[in-house]
């Protein structure tokens, strides 16, 4: 793999940065969009993910988020490749670590993935710190960024789901073992900040009002939802909590996996390689939520999509600069398998909403309230 020189990348860097700076902690500044990695050792090869990681960085891109459940959809002879990619462009492209951000996230019990710590069972001390371990030797760095509970140890409504079942809750590891490993981690120097994602009000107070009573517990600076067009359910309750506490929104899937950029409304259903097509069948979360067949769905992204067609913007710059506008959002995750839906993204950095397109996309919401969620 042909290496490009330090300099060259610094002057690259410097003349081509357009993506806007967010501070998100103390001494912890992230570009306002953030590189997914999950397609990083499914529908990327390691050369393509280098070639999306050049790009964004160049762009000015320096936050990058993966996990240890990645790439997806999730698999044995994958599992951990995305956070693997990651780790070996840094050190090939020799990158300063302090350059670039790095988020990662363990998984919570799960059941289904028994190559993962057998499940994983639960989020106890033991589980996170072997977790934390393993993504430190697959990136081979050593200290994670921002280090984040990939979804909670205890039962809530999730990836497509909406309505709280008090039956199925079940016993799970107290908040206080959770933040007791994380603090461990961070006193080792092994992350600098926690998260949590796919998190409730009540999770993230818990997590809030634990630190706040034992000064050795890490508090959390981020919440990693998802927050898009078609699904706003994070200002019902949430964006209450993370405004009054300063906890930021990392707000992921801000193109509905794909939905908003209107390529699966084409005549032909979108490329074959397009997510939702190549993955059919596979996706349960994706499929569910994000169904095209549901006329609701259907008719609020058309509705969107008309928007921007009337406005004169690109579907993809309405979905960004929606959310990038949200006063608690420091960074939009985003994903890209190629190198084009990524100069797409990065250019709607540019755009900014007039009080009459939001005045637009508040009357779609209006007829067609989070039918996504």
């Amino acid at each position: 793999m042909v290496e490009r020189s330090l300099c060259m990348r610094e002057l690259e860097f410097s003349l081509n940065m357009s993506v806007p700076m967010s501070n998100l902690a103390s001494n912890l500044n992230v570009s306002k969009l953030c590189l997914g990695t999950m397609t990083f050792g499914e529908q990327n090869s390691l050369s393509q993910s280098f070639n999306i990681l050049d790009k964004a960085f160049d762009s000015g891109i320096n936050f990058f988020d993966s996990a240890e459940m990645y790439p997806v959809p999730q698999r044995a002879e994958t599992h951990g490749r995305s956070e693997e990619y990651f780790g070996r462009w840094v050190k090939e492209r020799k990158i300063p670590r302090d350059r670039v951000v790095f988020a990662t996230k363990v998984s919570g019990p799960s059941g289904q993935m028994t190559w993962i710590r057998g499940g994983p069972t639960s989020l106890d001390g033991s589980n996170i710190q072997e977790a934390i371990d393993n993504s430190l030797l697959r990136a081979q760095t050593d200290y994670i960024d921002l280090y984040q509970l990939h979804w909670p140890d205890r039962y809530v409504p999730m990836f497509g789901e909406t309505d709280y079942d008090p039956a199925r809750q079940y016993s799970s590891v107290s908040f206080d073992e959770q933040l007791d490993a994380l603090g461990r981690a961070v006193d080792a120097g092994k992350i600098r900040f926690i998260g949590v994602s796919n998190e409730t009000p009540y999770g993230v107070m818990k997590f809030l009002q634990a630190a706040e009573k034992n000064p050795a517990y890490p508090r959390i600076v981020s919440v990693q939802n998802l927050y898009n067009l078609l699904c706003r359910t994070f200002d019902s309750g949430l964006a209450e909590c993370c405004h009054l506490e300063g906890v930021s929104l990392l707000a992921y899937s801000p193109l509905a996996m794909g939905l908003l950029s209107g390529k699966y409304l084409l005549p032909d259903g979108g490329a074959d390689d397009a997510r939702l097509n190549l993955f059919k069948g596979r996706y349960s979360e994706g499929e569910s939520r994000y169904n095209l067949s549901n006329e609701t769905i259907r008719e609020a992204t058309k509705a969107y999509i008309s928007i921007a067609e009337r406005y004169g913007i690109h579907p993809v710059s309405l979905a960004i600069a929606f959310v990038l506008q949200h006063p608690l959002v420091s960074s939009a995750i985003f994903g890209a398998t190629k190198l084009w839906q990524l100069e797409q993204v990065v250019n709607a950095c540019d755009l900014k909403l007039s009080p009459e397109i939001i005045v637009d996309i508040d009357e779609v919401h209006s007829r067609f309230p989070n039918p996504c969620s």
